[in-house]
């Protein structure tokens, strides 16, 4: 069967024409989508979550509307810091990056990032780069010296359209030798002689390995045709990597297009660039180690795509608070459903919503589309529409405490159930629903919080023993002392009626240590951080 056109305008930004443009697609009802992956050498960084989260988002949606969505997301496993990673390990290099491609897998399943349709790589596709630098060669857009083949960039006469640099300041930097052996500075192998005891393919030019930019564009050919949808990336890749992308795909097939150029913002740590020498580099594995990756996914939605996002301690609790708070509501709404629901279901009786249910379910529904198809804006989805839903249950919840005549107290069930629904779709298409039971993510963000305070259930436990003989000793002033000790560590008390019971909160102090780095694991040992991935490039 063929997919249905939605009918919402989708409105994107478009990298190449520098403005926003109604999405229309080549196919209708139909989307096809590509999207740089990692090379895969080490693991991911929370640039890489960055990245892929958006883009996730931007899946997740599409199918919202109705699109049938061909995803394709490649995998580099042939490059020069896989080769060197794999000598100093004295591993074969393939088998190297193929272990990191899982654990990139598992990182994108803990962040809720949906499989792509096509995870292709770079040695699986040898015969579909071969015969496109063939065709570039053919129509007198490449040239071979020795065993290299190089593309040349003045027979692309659109060369700059995409990052809006002119050829002549694509000059070589101080620091970059020039290779004489180019017809123009700006010249790149398509193409890479093999080296002494380097991994390598054969060729009609002699044995070797693809340069970097040819294989994104074989694969996308191979996989979308030479004319697609969307094509998507960091901010970082617009040039060359993009740039050169456009320029040798159209060399190879003057037909080629791509209607729609997205690219994500950087990340920042601490309002600076992240750098290991300053130590404020975060692999995924790091933050996820301390924090729910749901909490990350939050953080990262928290920021506008196309803007750049600062990441800071600070900021990672309030937005693990801030799934805490969903998840809680959604139990507890949950939990008083699950009393009523078979009672109403069986019911003769239609119990209609409240008033004030029926206003916010109309507004989160057109704040949700209406923000979304704004170039995903995802920001004030999180922080208004799906707040005002969320006060709401709590509201409702708080109602069903009172005394109330059936009709009413059916009518606010009923409410919860219809609002329930509604809030599930947005935390869906947002990628923030877990396949998890509410109470199974509502333990593992405790997990989280016990592991950054460096404290164990039992130890709360019998902080909270000693606060309760402290105020049936009327000592309010030790009492006290224990709540806010424990604050500070992350770790809120809650009385309700005569029992006490704990949950996470944003600590007073961050769970970092003095350099700024993230805080070890509670037996205070030392554990080896893993490293992290290159930039998000193919």
């Amino acid at each position: 069967m063929a997919a249905k056109s939605p009918e919402t305008d989708f409105v994107i930004f478009n990298t190449l024409t520098k403005q926003k443009e109604t999405f229309k697609p080549i196919q209708p009802g139909h989307v096809s989508m590509y999207v740089c992956g990692v090379t895969s050498y080490d693991y991911s960084h929370i640039g890489h979550a960055r990245a892929y989260v958006a883009f996730d988002v931007l899946y997740r949606f599409l199918k919202h509307l109705d699109y049938e969505v061909k995803y394709v997301r490649n995998f580099t496993d042939v490059d020069d810091k896989i080769i060197n990673r794999a000598n100093e390990n004295q591993e074969d290099p393939l088998a190297l990056s193929a272990r990191f491609c899982k654990e990139f897998m598992i990182d994108m399943t803990d962040l809720q990032c949906l499989p792509p349709t096509e995870q292709p790589t770079v040695s699986g596709h040898m015969d579909q780069i071969r015969d496109m630098i063939a065709k570039i060669i053919d129509n007198g857009c490449a040239y071979v010296v020795g065993n290299d083949v190089f593309f040349s960039v003045e027979k692309s006469p659109n060369y700059g359209c995409l990052s809006g640099r002119k050829l002549e300041d694509n000059r070589s930097g101080e620091r970059v030798a020039i290779d004489p052996r180019k017809k123009h500075p700006a010249d790149f192998a398509l193409w890479k002689a093999a080296k002494e005891g380097e991994i390598s393919w054969d060729s009609p030019w002699g044995k070797g390995r693809p340069g970097w930019h040819i294989e994104c564009s074989a694969m996308s050919a191979h996989y979308l045709t030479e004319k697609f949808d969307i094509h998507g990336g960091g901010m970082d890749l617009i040039f060359p990597h993009h740039e050169n992308e456009i320029a040798q795909s159209c060399a190879a097939c003057p037909d080629s297009k791509i209607s729609y150029w997205m690219h994500n913002g950087f990340v920042t740590a601490n309002d600076e660039k992240m750098s290991k020498s300053i130590g404020n580099f975060f692999t995924i594995r790091e933050v996820t180690k301390l924090y729910h990756p749901l909490a990350l996914r939050h953080f990262l939605m928290g920021t506008h795509y196309r803007s750049p996002v600062n990441y800071s301690i600070a900021q990672i609790e309030i937005s693990s608070e801030a799934i805490f708070y969903i998840y809680q509501t959604l139990e507890d709404c949950a939990g008083v459903i699950s009393q009523f629901k078979e009672e109403i279901e069986a019911s003769t009786k239609k119990f209609p919503v409240t008033a004030d249910a029926k206003t916010c379910i109309t507004n989160l529904k057109a704040h949700f589309k209406e923000r979304l198809s704004d170039d995903l804006h995802t920001p004030t989805i999180l922080n208004a529409s799906l707040q005002d839903a969320l006060r709401l249950f709590n509201k409702i919840l708080s109602n069903l405490k009172k005394k109330l005549q059936k009709p009413q107290k059916f009518s606010n069930v009923q409410s919860l159930i219809d609002l329930e629904k509604e809030v599930k779709i947005v935390l869906d298409v947002l990628g923030l629903l877990s396949d998890s039971t509410y109470t199974e993510v509502l333990n593992q963000l405790k997990e989280k919080a016990l592991k950054r305070a460096n404290l164990t259930e039992e130890d709360i436990l019998k902080r909270i023993e000693e606060r309760s003989s402290a105020r049936k000793n009327k000592d309010f002033s030790l009492s006290d002392q224990i709540r806010k000790d424990l604050t500070f560590k992350g770790i809120a008390l809650m009385d309700v009626g005569e029992d006490t019971i704990w949950r996470p909160c944003v600590p007073v102090e961050p769970a970092v240590s003095t350099n700024g780095q993230l805080s070890g694991p509670p037996d205070g040992q030392q554990q080896e951080l893993p490293k992290s991935a290159d930039t998000v490039k193919s």
